[in-house]
């Protein structure tokens, strides 16, 4: 019998849990956000994942030849009962497999957190280590795949190994949850079923992901309530440098996805 995840304990609530084995599934359950954070940094199921991260946390990025990479999967950042969700894609390389926190140290981080600064749902505009005192304000932030890949693609495979860690996520957070914000078309991908999954009906024919896509999901049972999801264009650096994505098409999701949440209302500026 394969060992119960780090952090994660046996219970009658059932969460499923994919292992990376060719055959069957355990159940297991982490019951609360901590839990599942910590569950996630000991995660070694991708081979390739595995020593890409480590080999680039060896070898560094010049600029950071001093630091000490973290080098581990990323858990989500943001309260556990957040009311907005915002999903990525995966780790940057030298961004959060180097500092250990969503979106922290890198380019895209720049854009992001200026951007949730800008609407009132971070208390401070930037986000350079894990120690900084960035703050999030009703939101968490995630990712369907948990360690930096190489040339920031993951395989297909990789992202539905990873996918028990954003099932569970999902179903902690249901309770408190009204919208989701979605950067870029393979966490939009990712992402349907999972929601499927944890008690949404997903429309059909099944929503495409757009920049400024709003779609209304009626809850599948008496658990869960309506939820917004949102698309928006990825804030990596081939989007903003190209002008793809401005800041202001950035805060005007947010904006949006905020006052869905019950997050942002009429002049209401949540970081002061």
């Amino acid at each position: 019998m394969l060992p119960t995840l780090p952090g994660c304990q046996r219970s009658h609530i059932r969460l499923v849990i994919r292992r990376a084995t060719p055959r069957g599934s355990l159940d297991r359950v982490c019951r609360s956000i901590a839990e599942l954070d910590s569950a996630v940094t000991e995660c070694r199921a991708c081979p390739r994942l595995v020593a890409w991260r480590e080999l680039v946390a060896r070898e560094k990025r010049a600029a950071f030849r001093d630091e000490t990479y973290w080098g581990r999967p990323v858990p989500g950042f943001g309260p556990p009962d957040a009311r907005l969700l915002i999903v990525g894609l995966a780790p940057a390389a030298h961004g959060a497999n180097r500092t250990g926190r969503m979106f922290t140290g890198d380019r895209s981080g720049d854009v992001l957190y200026a951007a949730l600064h800008a609407v009132g749902l971070a208390n401070q505009p930037t986000a350079t280590r894990i120690d900084d005192g960035l703050r999030l304000l009703g939101v968490r932030i995630t990712a369907p795949v948990r360690c930096a890949p190489p040339d920031n693609k993951p395989t297909p495979e990789e992202r539905d190994r990873c996918r028990h860690w954003l099932d569970t996520e999902l179903s902690l957070l249901a309770p408190h949850l009204r919208g989701i914000v979605v950067l870029g078309a393979f966490g939009w991908q990712a992402l349907l079923p999972v929601l499927a999954d944890a008690g949404w009906q997903i429309p059909r024919p099944r929503p495409k992901f757009g920049h400024g896509a709003r779609v209304t999901l009626a809850p599948a049972n008496t658990t869960r309530n309506p939820l917004e999801l949102f698309g928006c264009y990825h804030v990596s650096q081939q989007n903003t440098f190209t002008g793809r994505l401005t800041p202001a098409m950035l805060e005007s999701v947010l904006t949006e996805a905020g006052a869905a949440a019950g997050l942002i209302g009429p002049g209401q500026n949540r970081a002061e």
